[in-house]
């Protein structure tokens, strides 16, 4: 919000400087970005009255004007179309610093000899001055122009930029944040006088408003001005809305702006003689209606849009922007003011749908007051008619289906020590809130108030937010500055914390790079994840008020996010590519808010190293993933086996899901070539996926101590015979409880000639050691044997001659 200081000043005298109003106002919540100072660069720029214009001799389009300067009489060549003798002018000196307009740089004005004349100043347009980009003529002053007096005292002005926060729309104002200052430095509020004839037909009997959607819209006031001759704004209001970073249009227009930035309410002018049916409807827009916005682009609009419309189509998007076809022009010659409230949500999604942006829809946005339409009404009625002349009807159009019962907020001054903890005096109190126009008059007791809010703060609706109020008018850097009572608690365990720490530590031990992406994603990416095609909804957490299609759903899983990643990064890098998520996924549950769960999902694609001194880099397999998940689950000394799983985003054969005792923990192996598709991978990849949740309940468990073996191992492989359909891991599963096994693992797998057909040979090697004496042959025969027989009785498996 741009606040020019000039403008301030007409309504709270500002005595500190600058600096400190900046200050007080940027620790009072109302943050002072910058400074800007127009008219710093007018060095050497005075008033001058323009005396003479003659023709040029040498020149057809050039003239000779003759200025005075009060002290000094000088004659340039001008070339602007719109000079004339007795005009009130910007003319600068050499010397002088001035933009461009051929290069937009800033030039210093030298004398120059322009066709055999010797011109020693220019006379400026707007856009020399940098003002404003208008450059067609030259910038013509108030005939009350001091001449003489440096532009910058004149016209110069300070601007400061606030960043006002959401909760506070009644300050995207100069009135608003003119409460603030004299509340801040103890000064009067300065509200201009609101008064005009009313000398019209009665409004009612010129227009009829009907509001059909009164939830949308609590309050639609209009009023009515005919005989208006619509032309330039006067220059004052035009700088004003200049400073403000708005750009004059005409007297009507440019009164709406003014109005909107003096109180904060957006208003509209509507060309009275093209509404139909003299009515205004304010209702949803029909599927599929369109309407030519002021900006000449055609839109199309859906039930979710709340439109102004006359007796047959619409005629503006409420709260946004207004139609061309009542767009007042140069011919318009009766005016219809529209000043309403409307739903701050309304106009949030209708701008997002439009992707249309305005001043206007960003204060709506906000939530402002339902008083606050008709205060700006009158204001505007009362400029119009001053600057475009023309004939007030009687009275005002209001419509207020959305009125309210004032509420006053029960107040004890205790509060104020509980909340800041600092003690503060009633009186001080209740200055501090009557000075920002609250009602402190309705007493319970000497030390406990209703407190009545003033209409245009609809932020305040709470004691705790009176006591703000007062902390903001004491000064936050007033509150003394106390240590805690009692020690800094210790910090408890976070088992979840620390679960993540230790899955990311392990993970990026393992080469690999932790992303983050977005909770929320859409069914089609969600889609590419299934072979079927077909994502139930239901199955699926829709928000509510969607940014946009592509993030319409919580994602109910990591992988879309991470295979996305993936597909982008295979696209600018070559080599091994292994990165990670640890993040929330969700699911429905009825009538409650959706359940989340922790999940664990990594993949890996490319060769497993680089260039390597020792031999050729190996691409990555299922094994390098699984090897990455027993990292996991060594590190947390969770004990879990793989079992064939069925995943679908998985290659069947080449997958696994993994289990700790009857818990199934998570999946692993290589995805399916339809899903690399789908995601348009260039490589093989491969995918595990840990529940974190359940991994949580497995770790935690007290480490034991062992000590390191004193005796010798032996070592003995052999090589088994097993149907193909087996696995390793029942083989495994069968040695490893028995007596003197400390250790098994696979050697080797063989399938060919010497194999009988629908047979594997699986070699392993089994260690056995004893912690309490060396193992004699005899000993390790005996249980070897034991485990051959066990293998032969349980899995039909026999040595391999």
């Amino acid at each position: 919000m741009k606040v020019s200081l000039k403008w301030l000043s007409d309504y709270v005298d500002v005595p500190l400087p600058l600096e400190k109003v900046a200050e007080r106002l940027t620790l009072a919540g109302l943050e002072v970005g910058s400074i800007e100072f127009v008219g710093e660069n007018w060095e050497h720029v005075f008033v001058a009255e323009v005396v003479e214009v003659n023709p040029h001799p040498n020149a057809d389009r050039l003239r000779l004007v003759a200025v005075d300067l009060g002290n000094q009489r000088t004659t340039v060549v001008c070339g602007a179309p719109n000079v004339a003798a007795g005009q009130k002018v910007a003319f600068a000196r050499s010397g002088a610093r001035l933009i461009d307009g051929h290069s937009g740089k800033v030039v210093e004005l030298k004398p120059a000899k322009i066709r055999g004349v010797v011109s020693d100043g220019m006379v400026c347009s707007e856009s020399e001055l940098g003002i404003s980009d208008s450059h067609e003529g030259i910038m013509v002053l108030p005939p009350d122009a001091p001449v003489g007096k440096a532009l910058a005292e004149y016209l110069g002005d300070t601007i400061l930029d606030l960043d006002v926060t959401p909760n506070r729309p009644d300050c995207l104002s100069v009135i608003g944040i003119a409460r603030e200052v004299a509340a801040l430095v103890g000064n009067k509020l300065r509200l201009p006088e609101v008064r005009y004839q009313e000398a019209g037909e009665p409004i009612g009997s010129r227009v009829s408003i009907a509001v059909v959607e009164p939830a949308l819209c609590p309050r639609y006031c209009a009023s009515l001005i005919t005989g208006v001759k619509v032309g330039s704004s006067p220059q004052w209001m035009q700088q004003r809305l200049l400073n403000s970073g708005m750009r004059p249009i005409n007297n009507i227009v440019d009164v709406t702006n003014y109005v909107m930035l003096e109180y904060g309410q957006p208003l509209h002018a509507f060309d009275y003689s093209r509404l139909r049916g003299r009515k205004i409807v304010v209702r949803r827009a029909n599927n599929g209606e369109v309407i030519i916005s002021l900006d000449g682009v055609e839109r199309m609009l859906s039930p979710e849009i709340l439109v102004i419309a006359d007796g047959e189509r619409p005629v503006a998007v409420a709260g946004i922007m207004g139609g061309l076809d009542t767009e007042v022009t140069a011919e318009t010659t009766d005016v219809l003011i529209e000043s309403a409230n409307f739903n701050q949500g309304t106009i949030h999604r209708g701008s997002l749908s439009l992707k249309l942006g305005s001043e206007a829809s960003l204060r709506f946005e906000k939530g402002l007051s339902r008083e606050l339409p008709i205060v700006a009404l009158r204001r505007a009625t009362q400029l119009m008619a001053e600057l475009a002349g023309g004939c007030v009807a009687k009275g005002i159009a209001d419509a207020y289906p959305g009125k309210q019962k004032e509420k006053p907020v029960s107040f004890a001054v205790s509060e104020v020590e509980r909340l800041l903890g600092v003690n503060v005096g009633v009186d001080e109190v209740v200055k501090a809130l009557e000075s920002l126009g609250f009602d402190c008059g309705r007493t319970e007791t000497p030390s406990r108030f209703n407190i009545g809010v003033p209409w245009w703060r609809t932020d305040v609706t709470c004691a705790a937010d009176l006591v703000e109020e007062v902390a903001r008018i004491v000064g936050y850097d007033n509150i003394p500055t106390t240590m805690l009572s009692a020690a800094v608690p210790e910090r408890g365990p976070n088992l979840v914390l620390d679960l993540r720490r230790m899955l990311r530590n392990v993970l990026v031990s393992c080469g690999f790079q932790e992303v983050l992406t977005y909770s929320l994603t859409n069914q089609e990416m969600l889609r590419k994840l299934t072979l079927k095609r077909n994502l139930s909804e239901p199955s699926l957490v829709r928000v509510a008020n969607p940014m946009s299609n592509d993030y319409e759903y919580l994602r109910s899983s990591l992988r879309a996010n991470v295979l996305s990643t993936l597909a982008r990064n295979q696209r600018y890098q070559e080599g091994g590519i292994r990165i990670f998520e640890v993040g929330k996924v969700f699911s429905p549950r009825a009538d409650e808010l959706p359940y989340e769960k922790e999940m664990l999902c990594g993949v890996l694609s490319g060769l497993d190293r680089g260039l390597f001194w020792q031999g050729k880099a190996e691409a990555i397999d299922f094994f390098t993933a699984k090897g990455v998940v027993e990292a996991i689950l060594l590190r947390l000394r969770v004990a879990a086996d793989f079992q064939t799983g069925d995943d679908e985003s998985l290659r069947p054969g080449i997958a696994a899901d993994i289990y700790a005792g009857r818990e199934k923990l998570g999946v692993v192996g290589e995805l399916h070539p339809r899903i690399c598709q789908n995601f348009d991978l260039s490589d093989t990849a491969f995918l595990f996926e840990i529940d974190v949740d359940k991994l949580l309940s497995l770790t935690g468990k007290p480490m034991k101590y062992k000590s390191a073996p004193r005796y010798p191992s032996t070592t003995r492989d052999i090589a088994l015979l097993v149907d193909e359909p087996m696995t390793y891991q029942q083989i495994y599963s069968a040695i490893e409880g028995f007596s003197l096994v400390s250790q098994v693992m696979p050697v080797d797998l063989y399938t060919g000639e010497q194999v009988p057909s629908g047979k594997k040979s699986i070699a392993v090697r089994i260690v056995y050691q004893s912690s309490t004496h060396t193992l004699t042959d005899e000993e390790v025969d005996k249980v070897q044997q034991q485990i051959l027989d066990r293998l032969a009785h349980n899995l039909g498996a026999s040595l391999r001659a």
